[in-house]
């Protein structure tokens, strides 16, 4: 290959990839505005083949952005599962043990990552009562709104708002995230099955695993009742993880499971 080819090949290259981000925002937007979207027309519509969207289709049905239909796409449903402010009136106090323990893992200087829900909401209030001095990277509003009047730094994430989880999401999220290594991520999760973490809201898989990729220490926090639960979307095996944070310890399966991937389990006490 001539070197004006191998020029050519390269540009080409660096087109494809900003396509790509640039198809797959416009496959977000139309779903806001419509119901279903086909293959076929997206395929006619950026002038590429229908193996393309497909390919595109399943990234974002993987991310959870999307839900995979009969020659297309539609947006995903949530079902009944409740919404942040349901979610962060229950188990208050498992959650701000969760929470404290967690905080008590950063050191003053440090960066971490801080995924949207109510147990990482806890875990923020818990950061700033203890006045730590850090570095947080965080989707969540509440989150950087607990934090950003103390102690630490902020920096909130761009992205589509979610009114019901006051977070953001989607494709500019994930592309932030990507810029940044961190001490420490910090997430939640819907569930916790011998599989691994899995999410229920929409867009949250995507954005755990992108914060787990990131984090030299990746720490989960969840409290026993979503123990053997399965949400929509898995976010990574058990190796993915070094620590679970938890308020009683799990047994059985995934008692086993977790010893085999040789993740810590850290749990909270009752004090």
């Amino acid at each position: 290959m001539s070197d004006t080819s191998a020029s050519e090949v390269k540009k080409k290259g660096s087109a494809d990839r900003i396509k790509k981000s640039e198809r797959r925002r416009q496959i977000l937007l139309e779903l806001k505005l419509r119901p279903h979207v086909r293959i076929s027309e997206l395929a006619d519509r950026f002038q590429v083949s229908t193996e393309t969207v497909r390919r595109d289709f399943g990234t974002l049905a993987d991310d959870g952005l999307i839900s995979r239909a009969h020659g297309g796409a539609s947006a995903p449903s949530q079902g009944h599962y409740p919404g942040l402010d349901e979610r962060a009136n229950a188990l208050i106090e498992e959650r701000a043990r969760i929470g404290m323990k967690a905080a008590e893992l950063v050191q003053s200087g440090e960066t971490l990552m801080i995924d949207s829900g109510s147990t990482t909401i806890q875990m923020a209030r818990s950061l700033a009562y203890l006045g730590t001095s850090c570095t947080v990277i965080t989707n969540s509003i509440p989150v950087a709104m607990t934090l950003g009047h103390g102690a630490a730094e902020v920096l909130l994430c761009p992205g589509e708002y979610m009114a019901a989880e006051s977070a953001l999401v989607g494709t500019e999220t994930l592309e932030f995230l990507r810029r940044f290594h961190v001490d420490h991520c910090m997430i939640g999760a819907s569930g916790l099955s011998e599989e691994g973490p899995s999410e229920t809201v929409r867009g949250f898989a995507a954005v755990k695993r992108v914060m787990l990729r990131q984090g030299a220490r990746r720490h989960l926090l969840i409290d026993e009742q979503k123990f053997g639960r399965k949400g929509l979307a898995l976010v990574g095996s058990l190796d993915a993880l070094d620590t679970i944070i938890t308020d009683n310890k799990p047994k059985g399966d995934l008692l086993s499971a977790l010893d085999l991937a040789d993740v810590h389990i850290s749990v909270a006490d009752h004090d």
